[in-house]
């Protein structure tokens, strides 16, 4: 597809397919698609050191991965990739609206012979780390690390006063494509499971460890059978750290400073009103060979 930038290959926002430019280029396949897009928007390539190619067979799906957030938790799924673990499991788990899941030997609860994690369901924001608020609401703080979308303490706030070391408090709320690890009853029995949201569930906030989010492909998971187990359940091909894939292309996502981001904040308060979210922002990607 041919969408006026030099080698475009494809722009998804959270997997909605079209295309980008400094101007709307007048031969956008779908039109309707990119009606949102702000030309003002700048972009921020990933490091491919932390970024999930999920090669479906269908397409592949691109996560970033935060080890800021979850450092054991992404260095266990980067090795369990790296071993080819997750190379032709099912999607066994598919909950529409909710989750779909994949386990080590296809079944609920499949380990490795590596030990359990510790629960990484909290981190501390650092004061002068790359975020960018959208909301404050009661003492709270909800923006965005990158793609991923987190709530923390309200700098100032006095119900819960900074740490020493001025980091606050703060946790991954699970919208729509926030990938987590799975686990047992026992808050320590994380090892090798994934999901992945297909719909906003903010009751697994503090339950689960985040290690990131879709930042394009999520429709190939929308369009998943569903069941638990499926009838026929399909399968993923691979799952690779695209710093180890040959010529992989570079996976940009919006730059969330200035005023785009404000704009597609605002937007998204018209729209949702009273209800607005976190969760109803979505954030542009673009994949680049």
């Amino acid at each position: 597809m041919r969408c006026g930038w030099p080698a475009l290959a494809l722009i998804a926002v959270l997997g909605i397919a079209g295309c980008a430019a400094p101007a709307v280029p007048a031969d956008a396949a779908k039109p309707d698609a990119i009606a949102h897009w702000d030309t003002a928007m700048t972009w921020r390539t990933l490091d491919p050191e932390n970024v999930l190619a999920v090669d479906t067979g269908k397409g592949t799906i691109y996560i970033e991965l935060h080890p800021e957030i979850a450092p054991q938790a992404v260095e266990r799924i980067k090795l369990l990739a790296r071993r080819g673990s997750y190379d032709g499991l099912q999607f066994w788990r598919v909950v529409p609206k909710f989750v779909v899941q994949v386990d080590v030997g296809n079944v609920e609860g499949g380990k490795t012979e590596l030990p359990n994690l510790a629960p990484e369901f909290r981190f501390r924001l650092q004061p002068g780390a790359d975020h960018a608020v959208a909301a404050r609401p009661q003492g709270l703080e909800e923006g965005f690390i990158g793609a991923t979308p987190y709530v923390a303490v309200q700098e100032g706030s006095t119900a819960t006063p900074k740490a020493a070391d001025g980091s606050r408090s703060a946790w991954v709320t699970y919208c729509t494509g926030v990938v987590g690890m799975g686990r047992d009853t026992a808050r320590d029995s994380a090892n090798a499971e994934l999901f992945f949201m297909t719909g906003a569930y903010p009751g697994l906030d503090g339950q689960f460890t985040p290690v990131g989010r879709i930042v394009a492909g999520q429709q190939l998971l929308d369009d998943l059978p569903p069941g638990e187990p499926p009838a026929q359940p399909e399968a993923l091909q691979t799952i690779r750290v695209l710093a180890d894939v040959p010529d992989a292309p570079k996976v940009r996502v919006m730059d969330m400073h200035g005023p785009a981001f404000d704009r597609m904040v605002a937007k998204a308060r018209r729209e949702r009103g009273a209800d607005f979210s976190i969760c109803d922002i979505d954030v542009p990607a673009m994949i680049v060979p």
